[in-house]
């Protein structure tokens, strides 16, 4: 039988609400992800990120543009929270994360943010995947006690753009399943011009080696296949190479190693601010299908095998919130090298 979810020991034990209690208590001088604003969040003064007490939610829903084991059949229980502590020029849910003085009318309770999961769970997700939980976190935390004493048993997938701080990654040690981190820039200077943040590279590094102190290099899946334990790095192709993919894969392969997953994605296209400002001509057009395939190939050379692949073709609309087409956006990465070997 497949193995529950980490957050019901924790339950059982008492420690799950320790955990959520040390989490809250972060949120009196915030220090929740490295901008360290120290506002008090619990009086409901708003952070860097335009965020105070109560989480923000825009949507939830079976989600389809996942890699391909978080989706299914179900679908993944995608909750999109609103608002970010990134502010990237070419964010493809701006609408969602940059535009706060909308968003605060999709602030919910902790109570509502429960049932939220537990409605997913019904519906048949096979995990509740919480999109950009960075700046939520001591409240995702808290929603997740509650579904959780409610009969929530679906695995927990973080994922973040992993401008996230270490110390609350220890604290959620056991209460995600499964860490779906980006790592957006092998230069802290492009993400301070792209991302509006310091010491991007830096932080993220260190909180995905966090992430694989708690899960190591290996997907734990169950009997249907699907993943319920592990830690899979996103690599998003940006034009020009601004997002230096080989620099990065090869700090994942010698700093945690060649056999950690990673997801290679394509669907870039210039939106929001990198698509009309001329600051940001650089990020002002799709990739290339070369610039892909040069992407592609870094993986081979550097004997990456674990993990996914989009389709260049048509990638760039996959991860709408309201992606509900069930055709596979994803390949995995040894299906692929095997094919090209055969040809």
């Amino acid at each position: 039988m497949d193995k529950q979810p980490s957050y019901l020991e924790l339950l059982q034990t008492g420690e799950l609400e320790r955990r959520v209690l040390r989490l809250e208590a972060l949120l009196a001088r915030c220090t929740v992800c490295p901008r360290d604003c120290l506002n008090n969040r619990l009086e409901n003064e708003l952070a860097a990120c335009y965020s105070g007490r109560l989480a923000v939610v825009s949507s939830f829903t079976p989600h389809f543009g996942e890699e391909p084991a978080l989706v299914g059949t179900g679908g993944a229980g995608n909750i999109f929270f609103g608002n970010c502590n990134l502010r990237c020029v070419y964010c493809q849910n701006y609408q969602i994360s940059q535009t706060h003085k909308e968003q605060v009318k999709n602030e919910v309770t902790h109570e509502r943010l429960a049932e939220m999961m537990l409605e997913l769970q019904e519906r048949g997700c096979h995990n509740i995947n919480f999109v950009s939980p960075t700046h939520f976190a001591p409240q995702m935390a808290r929603a997740v006690l509650l579904a959780a004493r409610r009969g929530l048993k679906l695995p927990i997938v973080y994922n973040t753009n992993a401008y996230d701080s270490v110390e609350v990654l220890r604290l959620l040690e056991g209460i995600v399943d499964v860490y779906l981190p980006d790592l957006k820039y092998a230069e802290d200077e492009a993400g301070y011009l792209y991302s509006k943040v310091r010491g991007y590279t830096e932080y993220a590094r260190r909180a995905i080696c966090e992430m694989y102190r708690q899960m190591g290099d290996e997907l734990v899946t169950g009997e249907d296949g699907l993943l319920k334990r592990g830690l899979v790095i996103r690599l998003l192709v940006l034009p020009n190479d601004l997002a230096g993919v080989r620099e990065s894969l090869e700090w994942i392969r010698e700093s945690l190693g060649p056999r950690v997953a990673v997801s290679l994605m394509a669907q870039y296209y210039a939106t929001n601010r990198a698509g009309t400002d001329e600051r940001y001509i650089m990020l002002s057009r799709r990739i290339t299908e070369s610039e892909w395939l040069r992407a592609l190939s870094m993986l081979d050379e550097l004997g990456m095998e674990e993990g996914w692949m989009q389709e260049y073709d048509g990638a760039a609309h996959y991860y709408r919130p309201d992606f509900t087409d069930r055709e596979e956006p994803f390949k995995d990465i040894r299906d692929f090298n095997r094919a090209r070997d055969q040809v």
